[in-house]
Order: structure tokens, then sequence, then C-alpha cells
């Protein structure tokens, strides 16, 4: 006769206001006891004990890079159109990164780290371009990609889905009422 045993872990993890309330809490569950985290990845998000947005922001930007490294050699390609490449961006990569937007609360610094990451990738979508004067190739300016790439960039994007979310909830809120 065979007996399963299962072992349960359980992670605690107390979010405070002030910052500096950094207390462990433990929570006893049928004998268990609990284990105090400062942070940990729910459902994808990573969620922290200071309700600070940093960390979630370099956690999908990591991702993002891997999921930009694994389609590398597509966006580098001679043989895609640049059409393709851009469709490629947008389904496959950007999403990654932008994943759960709805509860960003961007600062300037987290929206620099989003622009750099999206100019790096549609850099090398675009990529080099040749300089007739020196007669050498050089990078794109960020002004010259903005030329060729007329959407948004993703803070742009992140900012118009957040209000368009925002609408969304004040809709449900309506009906709710009604």
């Amino acid at each position: 006769m065979c007996i399963p045993l299962v072992v349960l872990t359980y992670k605690c993890m107390a979010i405070y206001r002030d910052q500096n309330a950094g207390r462990s809490h433990n929570i006893k569950i049928d004998n268990n006891s609990s284990e105090s985290v400062e942070q940990f990845k729910y459902l994808g998000k990573t969620l922290t004990n200071q309700s600070s947005i940093q960390e979630e922001i370099k956690s999908r930007l990591k991702s993002g890079n891997a999921c930009y490294h694994s389609v590398q050699n597509l966006l580098s390609s001679r043989l895609l159109a640049k059409n393709l490449k851009i469709k490629i961006h947008r389904t496959i990569i950007l999403p990654v990164v932008v994943y759960g937007y709805e509860t960003w609360s961007l600062a300037l610094m987290e929206e620099r780290s989003l622009r750099v990451f999206g100019n790096r990738v549609l850099r090398k979508i675009f990529g080099p371009k040749r300089d007739e004067v020196r007669r050498e190739w050089r990078k794109l300016h960020n002004e010259e990609r903005s030329d060729l790439y007329s959407s948004p960039n993703i803070v742009r994007v992140i900012k118009s889905r957040r209000m368009r979310w925002g609408r969304h909830v004040a809709r449900m809120r309506e009906k709710k009422d009604v």
C-alpha cells in the first residue's frame, strides 16, 4: 500500500504603508508555520512588501529581454520584412513587458528604463543606417527611429491602456449600480 505524502509550504508577506514597520509575522495553518518573505511571484507578478513597482518593472524587463533574445535572429534577419518584424515585436515581446500594467504607477526612472528597452528592440528591427558623408554604418538615432516607426513608444502604450482599463472599470461600476 502506497500512501502519498503531501507537504504544503505556506508563505506570508505583510505589506506596510510605513516602510520602517518591517516586522515578521508567522501564521500557523494546521500546525504548519508559514515562512515570512519580503517578495514573491504570484501569477507572473512580483509582489513586494514595500508596495514598490520597481521590482515588478525589473522583472518584466528581464522577461522581455529573454523574449527578445529568443527572437533576436528573426529581428536581425534581412529575409523578413520590417512590418513582419514589427508584428513580432507587438505580439510577442511587448505583451511580456507590459503584463500587469494596470497596477503600475510609473516614476520617471521606470519610464526611462522602459523607453530604453523599447528603443533597443526597435533599433534592432530597423538596423543600422548608412551615413553617406562619412561612408560608414551607424546606429539609428531615436528621432530617426521614431520617423520610421510611427506608433507610440512603450510608455505611451502603457498609459493609454491604463486609461482604457480605467474606463472599463468605471463602466463595470455603472452597470453594477443599475
